[in-house]
């Protein structure tokens, strides 16, 4: 090997060792506990103990249901809501622009815990300003913490509140990327705002928006604050509960790490699965 290439790799060397010693090996590590019976002592190998057992369990499937119902109703309605924001944020109509576009990513800074406990007080059902405004219009009071859909409603809400800004930015710095003159000649070919925004800029736009779907789908497999800290933990009785929370309740509460292990596996199978269908479903055609 030549002197350049040995200097490289000693350069290399200790960020390889951390890496492999933090990432790679726990990773490998989890996937040999996923296999152990962990409620014994000491472990044993056996499959059946967290793999047989996660496709007969049914607080999984009720997990795998609330996370799937999540990202199929949040993350389409979150990208159109990012993708509206940015074209607003892109308008050169648009006064203090940097002030809006602060504001939109804001929420992605607000912390967790204080943002979730804004959230509770306010959805409560006896004092919260938002039973309150629904009441103007006659509405009765809707006990958000209470009732399964209010609250999945709910946590479908904050994470869409929480997230569509820091995808708009995204999307934005991908508007900011087309060149003014196809728009310039569009506009010369007298095609409306409407007819450039739907054959113009959302093609254009294609790759951005289907990366942020790919974040989106990683991020609501992985879901596990706000269904915690909003709803007490995947409350009530389970129906806002996610693989995450599951995964959690598991390994750090029954400590259970060979079932959390299995259940980890599948969370990241199924957010790649998505993401290649995604890819698939919006690869360019020849």
């Amino acid at each position: 090997m030549p002197l350049r290439n040995r200097s490289a790799y000693a350069f290399l060397a200790p960020y390889l060792l951390v890496f492999a010693t933090f990432w790679v090996w726990p990773i490998i590590n989890s996937f040999l506990i996923s296999f152990q019976n962990t409620r014994v002592n000491p472990w044993k190998f056996s499959v059946q103990a967290n793999w047989g057992r996660l496709f007969g369990d049914p607080a999984f499937y009720n997990a795998l249901y609330n996370t799937l119902l999540i990202l199929l109703i949040q993350v389409p309605v979150m990208i159109a809501l990012a993708t509206v924001m940015a074209v607003l944020l892109n308008s050169p109509l648009l006064k203090a622009r940097a002030i809006f576009r602060f504001a939109f990513f804001a929420p992605v800074v607000v912390g967790e815990v204080a943002y979730a406990a804004v959230f509770r007080l306010m959805f409560n059902m006896d004092f919260g300003i938002i039973n309150k405004l629904i009441g103007t219009v006659g509405i009765a009071p809707v006990s958000w913490f209470a009732e399964s859909h209010a609250a999945m409603a709910l946590i479908i809400l904050a994470v869409t509140w929480r997230w569509a800004g820091y995808n708009a930015i995204i999307i934005l710095a991908g508007l900011q990327s087309i060149p003014e003159d196809v728009y310039e000649a569009a506009t010369l070919d007298k095609v409306s705002k409407t007819q450039q925004f739907i054959h113009i800029t959302l093609p254009l736009l294609k790759p951005i928006i289907l990366f942020c779907v790919i974040l989106s789908v990683i991020g609501t497999m992985q879901l596990f604050t706000e269904p915690f800290l909003i709803t007490n933990r995947g409350g009530p009785g389970g129906g806002t509960e996610t693989l995450g929370l599951l995964l959690y309740r598991q390994g750090f509460l029954s400590l259970n790490f060979g079932y959390a292990s299995a259940i980890a596996y599948t969370m990241a199978a199924l957010a790649i699965a998505i993401s290649l269908l995604n890819l698939w479903v919006g690869r360019e055609q020849k």
